[in-house]
């Protein structure tokens, strides 16, 4: 399954500038998503970070992977998240950044989903730069119902 950047806004609702997919390639149901994130210049956090040799934070690029999880765990849920519905990182773990995303790059998202428990979802997530590895990490997440 692929989803273009109007679907994907009916699933997130996060929004500019923190709204870090931009397409699915690809979505095995309960098992992984492959989507990008094209990185550019007119990225907000690109001004402070750094102005004489511009990178893309690594906590943005956990988010942006995080992301794509939970595109993933709707898709497995059957679920279309609601106002009252919010997906929360519950932990990060084995967090390694291999390589610096810079303007111009196209961050692939790899994702796949390792468990399913109580409501918790853990991923093996792995962002690339073409064939290099980015980033890669373990990432738990959860969905809880606000009133």
């Amino acid at each position: 399954m692929n989803m273009d950047i109007h679907q994907i806004l009916k699933l997130l609702p996060h929004r500019y500038p923190i709204l870090l997919v931009d397409r699915v390639l690809s979505l095995e149901k309960g098992k992984s998503i492959r989507a990008l994130k094209n990185v550019t210049i007119n990225e907000p956090f690109f001004n402070g970070h750094f102005p004489h040799r511009p990178v893309m934070p690594g906590v943005l690029m956990l988010e942006a992977l995080a992301q794509a999880a939970a595109l993933l765990a709707f898709d497995t849920l059957n679920v279309v998240p609601d106002d009252n519905t919010v997906y929360y990182f519950a932990g990060i773990d084995k967090a390694r950044f291999k390589r610096p995303v810079e303007p111009g790059d196209t961050l692939t998202l790899c994702v796949e989903l390792d468990r399913m428990r109580a409501g918790i979802f853990k991923f093996k997530a792995e962002a690339f730069v073409g064939d290099e590895l980015a980033v890669e990490a373990e990432l738990m997440c959860t969905m809880r119902t606000i009133q």
